[in-house]
């Protein structure tokens, strides 16, 4: 991935991540338009690169910490066809942290012109040992690591309990 189409979304949306990416021919349908299923490839996509941009590389992470981060959830609500070619921005952020899971709230919209919503959804990702994938705590510091896009929601839910 090009490195100048990934950058954290500060100014206009504090607690997001954005990367852009095009749609290409093996996301189209026949019909010419995004298949339900490309979007999972652009969820990954901004998954990896938040995670990338908190110091946090997958090449690196399961290693240190000796876990995994499978999906135990894949959620998706499509509000417009995206069309071949046409470049598409991937918001992120952690909408959720809990023991040992995290949810990751995804927004994908147009680059440019309207900035139309084209689908949205989220992912829960469980953190768990790799020697049994059991469930375990998330590690802390890959927690704090992330702390910059858990939303404000978030934050207000845990200093409530």
């Amino acid at each position: 991935m090009d490195p100048r189409n990934v950058e954290p979304l500060v100014e206009a949306s504090p607690r997001r991540f954005r990367v852009s990416e095009f749609v290409r021919w093996g996301d189209i349908d026949l019909a010419g338009i995004i298949c339900y299923g490309a979007y999972v490839r652009f969820f990954e996509i901004a998954e990896t690169e938040l995670f990338r941009a908190v110091g946090l590389p997958f090449s690196k992470v399961f290693e240190q910490f000796d876990f995994w981060l499978p999906r135990a959830q894949l959620h998706f609500e499509f509000r417009r066809p995206a069309l071949l070619d046409e470049r598409l921005d991937v918001e992120t952020w952690v909408s959720r942290v809990g023991n040992s899971s995290l949810r990751l709230q995804f927004e994908v919209r147009e680059s440019e012109g309207e900035r139309e919503l084209t689908a949205e959804g989220y992912a829960i990702l469980v953190a768990v040992a790799r020697r049994d994938l059991r469930p375990i705590p998330l590690p802390p510091e890959v927690v704090s690591a992330l702390a910059p896009y858990v939303s404000s929601e978030t934050n207000a839910a845990a200093a409530a309990s």
